[in-house]
């Protein structure tokens, strides 16, 4: 069985969790997320804990109740926390603002980028070169955050793109005559 899912998923304050059947819906101070579980897996609660554990000896089924432990523990930190990207737009008059459910990115092109935003997703410009993407479903605030970054990603020349606030860019020497 896999090791992720034997540890259990606790519960902090606030967490509500409901399991009817194969549906898990997970609701706390941020919001509410539900997600189907797969027959080969069972989710069962302790008190304030929640146990992962495989439904037979099969090794898809030892993969897949590790994913849904990992899964469940990031619907709980959403609802409870939060998730949160950053991202910076380096390069002369690259610039992004947040309209709404807009966000407005120039990128170097001869036309502006405009991004809409998903439902249940945030983006935020506290300044011109800096994006902060916050929701409660990991999957989705990551999915924006890559989405945004590949309109144009950072060239290893003069590192000019968006890029991860914590991302490394191996910068080249330019060609020699």
């Amino acid at each position: 069985m896999s090791r992720i899912a034997n540890a259990p998923v606790s519960l902090p304050a606030g967490v509500e969790v409901t399991l009817d059947g194969q549906l898990i819906k997970v609701k706390g101070a941020k919001g509410q997320l539900e997600w189907n579980i797969h027959e080969l897996v069972a989710v069962n609660q302790e008190d304030s804990q929640l146990k992962v554990s495989a439904n037979d000896d099969s090794k898809q089924a030892a993969a897949l109740a590790g994913t849904t432990r990992a899964l469940v523990s990031n619907m709980v930190t959403g609802v409870s926390d939060g998730f949160e990207k950053k991202l910076t737009v380096i390069g002369v008059g690259y610039r992004a603002q947040a309209q709404g459910q807009k966000l407005n990115l120039t990128l170097g092109f001869s036309h502006p980028v405009v991004y809409e935003v998903p439902e249940g997703v945030k983006v935020e410009t506290p300044s011109t070169t800096e994006i902060t993407v916050t929701g409660i479903d990991k999957q989705k605030v990551g999915q924006v955050a890559a989405e945004i970054r590949a309109y144009r990603k950072p060239e290893p020349y003069k590192g000019k793109g968006v890029r991860y606030l914590d991302e490394y860019v191996l910068r080249k020497q330019a060609k020699k005559k």
